[in-house]
């Protein structure tokens, strides 16, 4: 779950390049791939939103000061569970600069200054514990993690072939995520099989719903 704020100078974008900015946000961030499973990723995408600020005023500390003319700055705060910040905290970074890129290809600007030059701020900031409310209640980590898997777990369940891992990797029951195989991995032994886990959270989860100690 993600909330992703732009702040540009206003008037630097048309209505039409904030739109497709927004989208494309969410399309880059919650691409499909082999190793997520879709219903994850559609999941995802419902609780995420990209609201675009225009700042009345916008006082940049460089020298000399920046003119109308200038190509804009951005700013981007990425807010997202604590627990998860840690690890979308490089991904975000590089996604949201390349897209913030796009847009400037788009509109015939050099979009290779937002890597040569500090015109692209990127925050990832994370949620306390209990600090998302959904459904009229306070969320803990799990109870997302529940949420954004519970499909994708029902789909399984019932599914008469269960996806198969590629050699060397293991599929995280909970999200569908294909974890590579290393003395690393977070893994747990149920009923003589091995699982592996993207995260502690997806290794919790599956522990809870099988009465598993997370000491093994």
């Amino acid at each position: 779950m993600l909330l992703i704020e732009v702040f540009v100078p206003k008037g630097a974008l048309s209505e039409e390049e904030r739109q497709s900015l927004g989208r494309r946000l969410i399309d880059t961030l919650m691409t499909e791939d082999d190793s997520h499973a879709t219903e994850v990723l559609d999941a995802q995408r419902t609780l995420t939103q990209v609201l675009v600020h225009e700042p009345v005023t916008w006082v940049l500390g460089e020298r000399p000061p920046a003119v109308p003319d200038d190509p804009p700055r951005y700013l981007v705060r990425v807010t997202v569970p604590a627990s998860w910040r840690k690890e979308m905290c490089e991904y975000a970074v590089d996604i949201v600069t390349g897209t913030l890129s796009e847009t400037e290809r788009a509109a015939g600007r050099d979009p290779e200054r937002l890597r040569r030059r500090p015109h692209a701020t990127v925050l990832v900031d994370g949620i306390s514990e209990g600090g998302v409310g959904l459904h009229g209640k306070a969320m803990t980590s799990m109870d997302l993690t529940e949420l954004v898997s519970r499909t994708y777990r029902d789909n399984t369940a019932r599914s008469p072939a269960p996806p198969q891992p590629a050699h060397g990797t293991l599929i995280d029951p909970i999200c569908g995520m294909s974890v590579d195989l290393d003395d690393s991995t977070l893994t747990l032994v149920h009923q003589g099989a091995l699982y592996g886990f993207c995260h502690g959270l997806c290794r919790r989860a599956f522990a809870d719903e099988h009465g598993l100690s997370l000491s093994q």
